[in-house]
This record gives C-alpha cells, structure tokens and sequence, in this order.
C-alpha cells in the first residue's frame, strides 16, 4: 500500500525547519565530519538518550510512574505503533533499541527534532510518534516537520545532494553514502533521488511476496522523484509490481541485486524513452532505481 507522504513542507515551513536544523549542526561542530556525528547534535542539545529503551514492558510501567493520567492512557494504547518517545520535561528521547542502527539514528534526530522546533515543545511535555494527542492535521505537520529535520542533519544540508552529484547515477551511490552518513540504505536511495540533478526515481517497494495468478509481486511503497525526472516524466501511480510490469523483470528474486537492465518508459508528451533499472534487496524493502539512459537536454523538454 502507497503511504502517505512524510516529508513535503511549504517554502516557508521548510526553511524555517532549515534553520533550526542548521544551528543544530552549528552548535555541534558537525559539518564535514562523517558519519553525521548525531551523538555530538544531541550533546550540544543537551538531549539525552535514555539508556533503557522505555519499549521493554518493565520500562514502560517504570516511564508511566508520575505521569498524568492522560498521557499514561495515551502511551499504554500507542505503545504497540511507535518506535520512539520524546520527553520534553527531561528533555531525553527514548527509541526502540531492537530496531536496526541506522534506523535508530534516524529516529534519534526525528525525536530532536520534535524538542527543538520551538512550536513543538510549547505544545506538549510530551510528544509521540502517534495521533493519539495531536489533531491528525497537526501530527501530520510535526511529523513532516521532524522529518525534514532529521533529513537536514542527517545529510548534512546540501552535503549528500553535493557529494551525490560527483559519484555515478547507480544503485550503487546511495548504499555507498549510506555508510559514509550514518544513515540507512532506504533514507539514503530516498535522499538520492530526491535531491539529485539528473533525472531519476526511486521505487520503494515492500518485501516481494508470491500470488498464485500473478507470481512474484511487491506492493509500492512509496515513490520518490528528482525533480527533473518529474518535468519530464510526472510521479509514476504504480501501487504494485508484478512480472507483468515494466520493472517486473528488475525484481530481485534470489538474489540481493538486479544489474541494470533496459526498460521503457513514456513521458508527459508520450514520448518513450529507454531506460536503465536496477533494485537492491534490502530484507526489509526492494529499493528500484530508474533513470533515462541518454541523459535528459534541455533541448529534450522543448
């Protein structure tokens, strides 16, 4: 099932996102040191990391002790649907740590993010990563919010999308700058893609399951787009990838990776164009890279 999008901001909230992100890396001396140094950002911060994961049973009790009424009901219902907590009171984050490092490190950076976006902490002693105290309209917002400011430092602002401009347009590229920021291959396909100069698009699929009638199959995730590949080609509106479809045959069945291998796709005008796809397995999603295989002229979008 396609989610629904997590990051998208207007000008004027993203910059001002931006700018809290910016200082974040400021007070920690963090540009140029790789991986992103999110232990420095949260020192600077003051925030602390609590070191038993409030996730355990036995800490959640421990964690609901002295807490209102309200907000012990809320956490004992959400639990189950989140994977981190900040306590704005303590000003520490509490993160599921059976979760993978990368994700963690992520998750880390989204809770900071939620006690340093001023509107956030003036709201609620505590925020969670669920709509059970927020208007949804409002926790969607927060969460886009936290989001783009974990994206900010996490990449360092326009570092990943500069460094990512000097390496090739493969699959390749993200899983490489994943290591070198600390952050996941999925964040960092995402980022890729997102950011980059040429045109390209990331299928975020989930786990390949198998159907009777149709066989292998990957529902789609999400879809990211760079923003000259949505010029020319629009946002794809594919929710499912099976052998049938363009990209079914990139599918990586029993094997981690796909080479690139030669698809076709149509623009805006209806103009095909040949492609280049290839996919990594990552267990837990198929990440698909897609780019034009003659890079896109300016003369091609006259």
């Amino acid at each position: 099932m396609v989610q629904a999008d997590d990051s998208s901001l207007d000008p004027h909230e993203l910059r001002a996102v931006q700018l809290v992100a910016r200082r974040a890396l400021d007070r920690a001396s963090g540009w140029g040191v790789y991986p992103t140094p999110i232990g420095d950002v949260l020192t600077a911060a003051n925030i602390k990391v609590a070191t038993a994961s409030i996730f355990d049973p036995r800490r959640i009790m421990e964690f609901l002790i002295g807490k209102a009424e309200s907000t012990a009901v809320a956490i004992r219902s959400a639990i189950s649907k989140m994977f981190g907590v900040a306590d704005t009171l303590d000003n520490t984050i509490h993160i599921d740590h059976t979760v993978r490092e990368s994700k963690q490190n992520f998750l880390k950076l989204h809770e900071a993010g939620h006690l340093e976006l001023p509107a956030h902490r003036k709201i609620f002693r505590i925020f969670q990563d669920c709509e059970k105290m927020l208007d949804p309209d409002i926790s969607d917002l927060f969460e886009r919010e936290a989001n783009n400011f974990a994206r900010y430092v996490m990449f360092q602002g326009d570092g990943y999308r500069d460094m990512a401009a000097d390496h090739e347009l493969s699959i390749r590229t993200p899983m490489k700058l994943a290591g070198k920021f600390g952050a996941s291959i999925y964040a960092s396909c995402r980022e890729f893609a997102r950011t980059n100069h040429r045109a390209c698009a990331v299928y975020v699929l989930e786990p390949i399951t198998y159907h009777p009638e149709t066989g292998a199959r990957a529902e789609v995730r999400r879809i990211e787009v760079s923003p000259s590949f949505g010029q020319r080609f629009g946002r794809p509106a594919d929710t499912v990838i099976t052998r049938m479809h363009s990209l079914g045959r990139v599918l990586p069945i029993g094997r981690k990776m796909s080479r690139a291998t030669p698809i076709s796709m149509t623009d805006l005008n209806g103009q095909a164009h040949e492609c280049l796809a290839e996919a990594f397995d990552t267990t837990f999603n198929v990440l698909i890279l897609v780019y034009p295989k003659k890079a896109l002229t300016p003369s091609v979008f006259a």
